[in-house]
C-alpha cells in the first residue's frame, strides 16, 4: 500500500545516485525548491560534485518525498516539518544507545557508500 500523498509520484528506479533535475521529476519538486530545502532541512544533504552539481542517494528522495508530503499534503510549515522529521528521525539513528556506536553492518554499508563517493569524485 502506497504512503498516502505518493499516489501520484513515479516510482523511484533502482539507481543509486540521482541528478537534481531526476529528483525534481521523481518527487514532482522544482530544482529551485529542492535547494532551497536543502538549506531548511539539515538531514538533506546531497553528495556534490565538481562545479556544485548535486548527487542524492535513494535515501534522499524518499526523505524529500516525506518533507513534500509534510509541507504540501499534511500543511505544515518548514519549521513544523522539520521538527516532525527530527522526532522521527531520532529512532532510526543506527546507533545503539547504549554504546553510541554504529553497528557492524551500518559501518559497512558506510565503507561501501564513501568508497562509491570517492569514485564519483575521482570521475
Amino acid at each position: 500500500m502506497l504512503d498516502p500523498g505518493t499516489e501520484d509520484l513515479p516510482p523511484i528506479p533502482g539507481k543509486r545516485y540521482f541528478t537534481i533535475g531526476e529528483v525534481g521529476q521523481l518527487c514532482l519538486v522544482k530544482p529551485h525548491v529542492l535547494r532551497y530545502w536543502e538549506q531548511e532541512f539539515p538531514q538533506l544533504q546531497p553528495v556534490k560534485r565538481r562545479g556544485n552539481r548535486r548527487y542524492y542517494q535513494r535515501h534522499e528522495v524518499e526523505l524529500i518525498r516525506t518533507i513534500r508530503k509534510l509541507l504540501y499534503i499534511e500543511g505544515y510549515t518548514i519549521s513544523g516539518a522539520c521538527n516532525q522529521l527530527n522526532a522521527a528521525g531520532a529512532d532510526q539513528t543506527g546507533v545503539d544507545a547504549s554504546t553510541g556506536r554504529l553497528s557492524d553492518r551500518d559501518v559497512d554499508e558506510l565503507v561501501t557508500e564513501l568508497e562509491e563517493i570517492a569514485q564519483l569524485l575521482r570521475a
